[in-house]
């Protein structure tokens, strides 16, 4: 597809697939969690959905569960996967590998920062704050969006990743209540120009549902 200057980058913004430790609510961070078999499932539907999407070019994580999220849908779309460390998710220090009731009970006064969504919060052990997460994710998304005016890209990351973009195409504040959803391998669309981002649909899960996609036939 030619690139068409001044024309909006349109954006599939995704979360990788299912895992583990999702499933145990423990916090995965940079930490590099592949696919349970549930995520790969919902991977291989994801890729089938997108497969006659007019896609330009597949950019994610190098973390290997968004990793092998993206591979499935370069499958299906004939691209390559680009990977880039800008759209890891949030780096959680100390809290990596601890599940929520664990952080509450070990580092009492750092949950509650980190559950208040204290902007300048960073956990223990080198964790990022979420002023410093968004800066990243914004920086790294704009520079990858603006490489293709006029086409669409798909952006495969992490929950937190996903918040951020959601939160910058719709104004909302850092520390604003969170009322949308993340949820894994659903389709978020996205408009980007010079000025920002803009929300165009969000959480589309249709092609995970049972009845949707016959992965035999299809």
């Amino acid at each position: 597809m030619t690139r068409i200057p001044g024309e909006p980058t349109r954006v599939l913004a995704i979360r990788h697939g299912e895992t583990a430790w999702n499933v145990d609510t423990r916090i995965q961070g940079q930490l590099d969690i592949p696919l349970n078999e549930t995520g790969q499932r919902q991977a291989r539907r994801l890729a089938l959905a997108l497969a006659a999407e007019p896609i330009s070019a597949i950019y994610a994580s190098d973390l290997w569960r968004a990793y092998e999220t993206a591979q499935s849908i370069a499958a299906a779309t004939g691209l390559e996967v680009i990977p880039d460390e800008g759209l890891r998710e949030r780096e959680f220090g100390l809290f990596q590998g601890k599940t929520f009731a664990e952080i509450e009970a070990i580092w009492p006064e750092q949950s509650l920062r980190w559950r208040k969504r204290d902007p300048a919060f960073a956990p223990e052990g080198g964790g990022e704050s979420l002023l410093a997460f968004r800066e990243r994710i914004t920086r790294t998304a704009h520079h990858l969006a603006a490489r293709h005016p006029g086409q669409q890209i798909v952006l495969v990351a992490h929950g937190g990743v996903l918040d951020v973009l959601y939160r910058a195409a719709t104004g909302q504040e850092l520390q604003a209540p969170r009322t949308w959803q993340l949820g894994n391998a659903a389709i978020n669309r996205l408009l980007w120009t010079p000025e920002g981002f803009t929300l165009v649909g969000w959480a589309d899960t249709h092609h995970l549902d049972d009845a949707s996609i016959d992965e035999t036939s299809a």
